[in-house]
């Protein structure tokens, strides 16, 4: 549900703002008018594919790309069975919007899945959640899976027309390598999950070597009020290539942290005034803006940026997941890098070296820093050693894992070079002191 949309806001005013999860209030803001109608024979795929190109939607799973023109790639016409994944294995830190999805809005991504699976000719989806959102995610989305089968919108032959659409729910494990697509599909065959080499990619072989879409939660939930009101109004939402609204997950030094959506390419000085602004008044000094494997973007950079993916991008950062992370002036860096690393380090699955020995590597040597050991030769090494491991994996983990260290690095080189220099102390403790 769209900020923007009065009318639903109105609605869910009125049938109880407490139970936006249920089919009953779901229907009263539109929805299923969508997928209603193309059962009844009204939308074509090849309309569904053409109005979400148009619309700009793109991918809110952290890589951006064009929903539409992948919804394209799939052969919808050969023979065979066909298969959509939804992606809500959402385990990116700093990200908490999809689970909210899940647990407010279950059946904007169940009418979202069935229209992108008719428009690629695929009968069966799964949607993948992520094992630690067993509490109430998962019982959420499950209920409105039964609500939507019992309703007559999911089965065989749906109200006597030729379209057959089953979805079921899988939980996964809780492994962050899961989100990459092809390990998630390995999961879903029940094998560990391990990120496939690509080409071959999953439309032309994925689950189980058959033709296979995988979306992220967010996107597929758009889905249904682009079709209802159309491409343009979405495409208005947001600047040029990058259409509609994003659901910005802000988290660390701010008054008001929380998931808040809003237009696609809001400034950042905005975003921050309507979070509170930073927490107890203090001095902004970094933000990472998409997720901690994306760069980190200093202060006075970041305030004169747009919250999309081509400023971001051109800034050398990126939006990925709009996980937004904020840090004030408090804020020491290279502990914060540590503790990224030692995620990518214990998250890595061990399949590629570069992976799995090099992001080891890194943590070990910030940890040496921080222990009072580290050498000045330390710093270039980590960049050396992270610049081998980025593009060097089968999967974007290494990258993920490679970014931290060099944009930290990059922009905070005179912290790690203090602690180096004074034996294990933050230069930002130094400053308390000094201050005081």
């Amino acid at each position: 549900m769209s900020w923007l949309d009065k009318k639903n806001l109105v609605a869910f005013a009125t049938l109880g703002r407490d139970e936006p999860w249920t089919l009953a209030n779901y229907r009263a803001t539109g929805g299923y008018e969508s997928w209603e109608k193309i059962i009844r024979g009204e939308i074509s795929p090849e309309e569904i594919i053409d109005i979400v190109k148009a619309s700009g939607l793109r991918g809110r799973g952290g890589a951006g790309f064009p929903t539409g023109l992948k919804w394209s790639f799939m052969p919808r016409n050969a023979p065979g069975q066909k298969y959509l994944v939804c992606n809500s294995d959402e385990s990116e830190p700093g990200t908490c919007h999809d689970r909210d999805i899940l647990r407010y809005n279950p059946h904007a991504l169940i009418e979202g899945m069935a229209i992108a699976a008719y428009s690629m000719g695929a009968t069966v989806a799964y949607n993948y959640i992520r094992g630690e959102f067993y509490a109430e995610p998962v019982p959420r989305f499950e209920a409105a899976l039964r609500e939507a089968y019992d309703a007559g919108l999911l089965g065989k032959r749906l109200r006597g027309s030729d379209i057959d659409f089953d979805l079921h729910m899988f939980v996964g494990a809780g492994a962050y390598i899961c989100g990459e697509e092809t390990g998630l599909l390995e999961s879903l065959e029940g094998k560990p999950g391990k990120p496939r080499f690509k080409p071959p990619f999953p439309a032309h072989y994925g689950l189980y070597g058959r033709p296979t879409t995988v979306n992220n939660t967010y996107t597929l939930a758009s889905v249904p009020t682009i079709l209802r009101k159309g491409a343009e109004w979405f495409a208005d939402l947001g600047p040029e290539k990058s259409g509609g609204t994003a659901i910005y997950s802000v988290s660390g030094h701010v008054e008001k942290p929380g998931n808040y959506e809003l237009p696609m390419g809001i400034p950042f000085r905005e975003l921050l005034e309507i979070c509170g602004g930073v927490l107890g008044g203090k001095k902004l000094k970094a933000v990472i803006p998409g997720g901690s494997s994306v760069p980190v973007v200093p202060a006075e950079i970041i305030m004169d940026l747009n919250m999309d993916y081509d400023s971001l991008s051109e800034a050398g950062s990126a939006l990925g997941t709009g996980a937004v992370v904020v840090m004030d002036e408090t804020t020491c860096m290279v502990s914060m890098l540590e503790r990224i690393s030692r995620f990518y380090f214990a998250e890595s699955c061990g399949q590629c070296t570069p992976c799995r020995e090099g992001t080891g590597w890194l943590n070990r040597m910030i940890l040496r820093i921080m222990d009072g050991r580290g050498q000045a030769e330390d710093l270039d090494m980590l960049v050396n050693v992270a610049n081998k491991i980025e593009g060097h994996t089968i999967c974007a983990l290494g990258d993920a894992a490679a970014w931290p260290v060099q944009s930290f690095i990059k922009h905070y080189r005179h912290e790690f070079q203090y602690m180096i220099e004074h034996g294990g102390k933050s230069i930002v403790e130094a400053k308390g002191r000094a201050a005081a």
